[in-house]
């Protein structure tokens, strides 16, 4: 008696076992390309992570870096903004010290204003002549200068042309005939420019 295959499958096994062993081989590729894929998916995420973290070319880490970047930029702005106190704390007191330095001169115009009344104009006069050799003593002392510009080249460094007339005499053409406005220097820098009259 021939028996019949239990069931379809076994029939098409029996008949193909190629197609089984073929089957078989397939499900084992497919399973091997995914572990693959997985392996290279983890192997990326490796080499990202330590690309990352690499340190740089003298072997330190950037976040290394970074943090010295930020101490250095943190110490030079305070010492900015020290140096920038300090500058208006110079101006200030500068002021200060030139201002308490007049008020005795202040007093005297006081004192003269005061004693006035009552005295001739003389008298006045050499009152007022002192104070005012006491504040240019004092001005000097702090390094002003008055500049003679009666008679010398005009010099646009040092004067300012106010007019121009006629020179008295043929030697005065370019030169400085009238000083309208006295200039000053302080420390060799110009102060206030001279305002002149100028032969031509």
């Amino acid at each position: 008696m021939i028996q019949q295959p239990k069931n379809e499958e076994e029939s098409v096994h029996a008949g193909d076992p190629a197609g089984h062993a073929q089957d078989t081989e397939t499900g084992a590729t497919a399973g091997d390309s995914q572990e693959q894929e997985q392996e290279a998916a983890g192997a990326d995420s490796s080499t990202s992570e330590a690309e990352g973290s690499e340190p740089s070319e003298n072997g330190e880490d950037p976040a290394v870096w970074r943090d010295k970047y930020l101490r250095l930029y943190a110490e030079f702005d305070n010492f900015r903004k020290r140096t920038m106190r300090e500058r208006g704390e110079l101006v200030r007191s500068a002021g200060r010290e030139v201002t308490e330095s007049l008020l005795p001169v202040l007093d005297d115009f006081e004192r003269a204003m005061a004693a006035s009344e009552g005295q001739d104009l003389e008298q006045m006069r050499e009152g007022y002549l002192l104070i005012g050799q006491k504040m240019r003593g004092i001005l000097e002392a702090r390094g002003l200068e008055r500049m003679e510009a009666k008679g010398a080249e005009f010099d646009t460094d040092l004067h300012e042309a106010i007019t121009q007339i006629p020179a008295p005499e043929p030697q005065m053409k370019g030169k400085v005939v009238d000083v309208v406005e006295p200039g000053y220097k302080l420390h060799d820098t110009v102060l206030r420019f001279a305002k002149v009259v100028v032969g031509n």
